[in-house]
């Protein structure tokens, strides 16, 4: 068999400290991705969590609306897929999949909370067991090995190159980091963005940075670690770019993660100083709400769209009574007709 490697993992290229665009799920699809790149692309884009069991074993129905939450633009570059599952052979098979549609990376889900997803034994469920997590990671570098276009199989060392990356939390029930982080890094992932906080805390409690600063120094511990060691990423309560530098300063992390603070600003990678005007955040949602139509009309409801008319629509007299007729909306065509009265777009 003739392979054509590249070693390029995307992570080693990145600047310090770098800022990445979280995973959400029914928020950070395709249109909201496209979206945040045309405003401001963050410096790792990571798609919304996909079932690599529902990729194995959906019928094509459901194989449809799973792979158009794959789609994305070579905007959105660097760009990662992320899975979540609790066997190997399903991860395995995802991440081939990832290799072969042209993602830079695949990320692992192992702090989700949700519990259909923990069900599974996914998710948050990984930290109870550890030897299942390190199987999951193993089991994604061999997928995205078989997928990519190589040009000799590496061995040994050469396999840590591989964009593989983890998300996860402090813990389960309590705060267990000092015993779980170790697991992870001794397989090697290329980054492991932490939420700095337990499963049983969901987010009730603020962040606890000082936390991700912990996790460096573990990480910094673990003797023998080769240059392309891995990156820690700090997750959580990050209410903008500044305030994520300066958790990044005080906790050393190698870049940070920014999930909530993207509703109804697509501008927040951007850096600008000025804040978009009424005129502008309404364009946008419209632009919004038409890119949501085409790219996943077919298989998404649109009353998907409503949980960002609050975030963008907010902040000037009337805006209430805008969001009010908006929530009214059944359509994209409806949605836009009430935009348009509005402003002339």
């Amino acid at each position: 068999m003739c392979y054509v490697f590249s070693m390029r993992n995307f992570w080693t290229e990145l600047p310090k400290p770098f800022f990445a665009l979280a995973p959400m799920e029914d928020v950070t699809d395709a249109a909201f991705r496209r979206i945040i790149a045309e405003k401001g692309k963050a410096d790792v884009t990571f798609c919304e969590f996909t079932s690599a069991d529902g990729l194995m074993l959906v019928d094509e129905k459901g194989q449809k609306k799973l792979r158009r939450k794959l789609l994305f633009s070579e905007i959105e570059r660097p760009v990662v897929a992320q899975f979540f599952t609790a066997m190997p052979e399903h991860m395995e098979y995802a991440a081939k999949l990832a290799a072969e549609m042209g993602f830079d990376g695949v990320d692992i889900n192992m702090g989700c909370p949700d519990r259909a997803v923990e069900k599974g034994r996914c998710g948050a469920a990984m930290i109870k067991d550890p030897q299942l997590a390190r199987e999951i990671i193993r089991a994604a570098k061999r997928g995205w090995l078989d997928g990519s276009v190589r040009a000799e199989k590496p061995q040994g060392d050469a396999l840590r190159l591989l964009p593989v990356s983890v998300k996860t939390r402090l813990g389960y029930n309590s705060d267990t980091l000092e015993e779980w982080l170790p697991e992870l890094l001794a397989e090697r992932p290329a980054a492991i963005t932490i939420h700095a906080r337990t499963r049983k805390e969901m987010s009730s409690v603020p962040a606890r940075w000082e936390r991700v600063q912990r996790a460096v120094e573990i990480r910094d511990a673990v003797r023998g670690l080769p240059s392309y060691e891995t990156l820690i990423v700090g997750n959580g309560d990050l209410k903008n770019l500044n305030d994520a530098r300066a958790k990044v300063a005080e906790s050393r992390a190698d870049g940070a993660m920014l999930g909530r603070a993207i509703f109804g600003n697509p501008w927040l990678f951007s850096d600008r100083q000025s804040e978009p005007s009424p005129k502008e955040k309404i364009q946008t949602l419209a632009e919004h709400i038409k890119l949501f139509d085409e790219i996943m009309g077919d298989v998404q409801n649109f009353a998907v769209m409503k949980k960002h008319f609050k975030s963008y629509i907010s902040g000037w007299d009337c805006a209430k009574e805008m969001r009010v007729r908006l929530m009214g909306a059944h359509t994209e065509k409806q949605a836009i007709s009430i935009l348009a009265s509005t402003l002339d777009l």
